[in-house]
């Protein structure tokens, strides 16, 4: 049985990639996300954000308004939102693609998450973005394409990549050095893991399920 999930769409690209909602899982529109939703039929359980991104603020039974001048994206009044009703486990859709500042803040969200003791998924662009802490993250042996992994921090060492085309050992990498990119999968069970430190882990994936 899958861990309760709560999905997160944001205003970026959105794949139009269906999401299977169970009992129990959570729906959040940040801001402009609210709009890809409405054309999928899907209701939202909170509807989020400043809303600097939607014509007029719709009707909906669970708004949470912030200002436009705040510290935290929408994105991560979100994620925070998630948190606090006990979710360890964040999908998140519309969060790449559109403005590139915005595309890196959502990535040190789901680094944040790891960072949390939970666990982000950004999905869209025909790729999945995660991050780990302190911890492993296995692949089973369908995956195929690139994969690249980028430390997040100054460092992130014990870093092992098992069963891909190329492997490290106990190795170290830095936030200034791209050692990790474009390592591909090879049809076989996939490790990466990290003892000390954050990594962003990277891979194609057009039908990802968290399932």
């Amino acid at each position: 049985m899958r861990e309760n999930i709560c999905y997160i769409v944001g205003a970026g690209s959105f794949d139009n990639q269906p999401f299977d909602v169970k009992k129990n899982d959570l729906i959040i529109a940040a801001d402009g996300g609210y709009k890809y939703l409405k054309q999928l039929n899907i209701d939202c359980d909170i509807l989020l954000g400043d809303f600097d991104s939607i014509d007029e603020i719709p009707n909906h039974s669970n708004i949470i308004q912030h200002p436009e001048q705040k510290d935290d994206t929408d994105m991560v009044l979100a994620v925070q939102t998630g948190l606090k009703k006990g979710y360890k486990c964040f999908v998140i859709y519309g969060g790449l693609g559109g403005r590139l500042d915005h595309t890196i803040a959502n990535i040190q969200t789901i680094a944040y998450l790891s960072k949390q003791g939970a666990q982000g998924f950004l999905i869209g662009e025909g790729m999945v973005i995660t991050a780990i802490t302190n911890s492993d993250f296995n692949f089973d042996g369908t995956k195929r394409g690139v994969i690249s992994i980028f430390a997040n921090g100054d460092k992130a060492s014990g870093v092992y990549l098992n069963g891909l085309k190329y492997k490290l050992e106990n190795a170290t990498i830095t936030s200034d050095y791209p050692i990790g990119v474009s390592n591909e999968f090879v049809g076989e069970e996939s490790q990466v893991i990290v003892n000390n430190g954050t990594l962003i882990i990277v891979w194609n994936d057009k039908n990802f399920n968290i399932d």
